[in-house]
């Protein structure tokens, strides 16, 4: 194999533009130029295609590049009635549940252009955002500890989210392995004052408008039928809380490979044995944050309503404020897959690749088992999203997975190197995007050029049928 101890092959879903950039990261590194802490994409989707318990592939998406042990836009499934198959928290992220939930409205592009500047600086009032920022949603450590454990159930039960919030989310918004109790104190500490917050990084929220349709029947099935109407993107997660759970996780495993005699070709990807004490206390702390994470975009889907209402002197109800559909792209889950003509159980690791079930499948929502299940694709600062759905043949080649955005073409360092905020924050102003953000000196990071085309990575999914294009959206605010 590529690497030592490959047992499956490794899988690229790219097409020539980007099959460049991924050679391109590898070969730097190769003869040293590159920049970074990390390996390369395709050593690491090499690497992870050698752990214990992998079947069919370690699978790459479009949007992929290096990330901390697994690369992001990777997706790997392994057999959970293998005695050795093992979780990692490298193959979930530090961003657990990092995701995407999309709102629709009866508004249109016409109802806003006058108000755009003000609901944008009222949205970003009534959304803390930036590192460390803290929530306006009142929150005791007991509060927290049944988030923790319920999950969307919480937020339904606090008057943060409607009742049919969610059957438009996946899992419908509550892992039930989750166990406050396997999240440490630190951990809680830091997740207590973020609830309601956006973060910083790659995180917004987003006014965009519907601005092509490609598929009529589903996206009128998902509200989003007409072009120029109004919808809201928030793409979030589970703040610091996840984090520390991540980094926990990885001392404790450390130890449960020694012990148990597992070894890898990069430390990490530090893992333990999906039923040994480590494997399991990881998963149910990493659901807990998971729940963290839908009760935070549901923290921010109740001020977003807030913050429509009153700008429009209406109601978030009158204004069909509705979730269309609440996305994961950081998370492992157990599902059942077909695997050489048997089904199998398994526990899938998506490490910034999104569940995209195709239609009919138990696990989505009865009002999209006609079209397969709504997939959010995120774009960067300044650029197009999409809307996708899921297919048969994503079923049967990827797990059920597709591509998570568009993927960073170079780090954070280089993008803050070459490029300047002023610019950033000029090409936006031109394209008729307002923006805020915490920190204006640090847009570089995210704007355009730091990233891969969104388009290409959507089309060489829809291309390869793994999941099929329903809506383009574009950003205004």
């Amino acid at each position: 194999g590529f690497v030592p101890g490959m047992s499956v092959p490794g899988t690229f879903y790219v097409n020539s533009r980007l099959e460049q950039l991924m050679l391109s990261e590898l070969r730097q590194s190769c003869d040293g130029t590159g920049v970074g802490g990390f390996i390369p994409a395709v050593t690491q989707i090499a690497n992870v295609a050698a752990l214990p318990g992998i079947v069919k592939s370690s699978i790459a998406m479009p949007d992929v590049h290096s990330g901390y042990g697994f690369s992001i836009g990777n997706v790997a499934a392994f057999d959970m009635n293998d005695k050795d198959a093992i979780v990692s928290p490298g193959g979930v992220g530090f961003d657990i549940n990092c995701g995407v939930r999309l709102l629709r409205t009866n508004l249109f592009e016409g109802d806003i252009k006058d108000v755009k500047e003000q609901l944008a600086q009222s949205l970003f009032d009534h959304i803390p955002v930036g590192v460390g920022s803290k929530g306006v949603i009142p929150t005791s450590p007991g509060d927290l500890d049944s988030a923790l454990e319920l999950g969307m159930d919480w937020s339904l039960r606090e008057g943060y989210a409607w009742a049919e919030d969610k059957e438009h989310v996946e899992e419908y918004g509550r892992m039930l392995q989750a166990d406050p109790r396997k999240v440490s104190k630190r951990a809680k500490k830091r997740g207590l004052p973020q609830l309601g917050t956006l973060g910083a990084g790659n995180h917004y929220c987003e006014i965009q408008i519907v601005d092509e349709v490609h598929d009529q029947k589903a996206a009128n099935r998902m509200g989003i039928g007409a072009r120029g109407q109004v919808v809201v993107m928030i793409h979030s997660g589970s703040r610091g809380l996840g984090h520390q759970v991540a980094t926990d996780s990885l001392v404790e495993m450390e130890r449960a490979m020694a012990r148990d005699g597992i070894t890898v070709n990069d430390r990490q990807l530090a893992c333990a044995k999906i039923h040994s004490t480590e494997g399991q206390n990881y998963l149910a702390a990493m659901s807990a944050a998971a729940n963290f994470a839908w009760v935070n975009r549901s923290a921010m889907t109740f001020l977003a309503r807030q913050t429509f209402a009153k700008m429009f002197d209406s109601t978030p109800d009158d204004l069909d404020m509705h979730v269309v559909y609440d996305v994961s792209h950081n998370i492992a889950k157990v599902e059942q897959h077909v695997v050489d003509d048997q089904l199998r159980t398994l526990l899938v690791h998506r490490k910034g690749a999104t569940r995209a079930f195709p239609p009919h499948h138990p696990l989505i929502p009865v009002d999209y088992q006609f079209t397969g299940q709504p997939v959010l694709i995120g774009g960067t600062m300044g650029t197009c999203s999409y809307v996708l759905s899921g297919t048969q043949k994503g079923m049967d080649t990827t797990f059920g997975s597709t591509c998570h955005g568009a993927g960073r073409a170079q780090s954070r360092a280089k993008s803050r190197r070459q490029l300047s905020y002023t610019d950033v924050l000029d090409n936006l102003n031109r394209k008729g995007i307002s923006i805020r953000v915490a920190s204006p000196k640090l847009v570089m990071e995210e704007a355009p050029e730091s990233y891969k085309d969104v388009t290409e990575v959507v089309n060489t999914c829809h291309d390869a049928g793994i999941s099929k294009k329903v809506v383009k959206l574009r950003p205004v605010a």
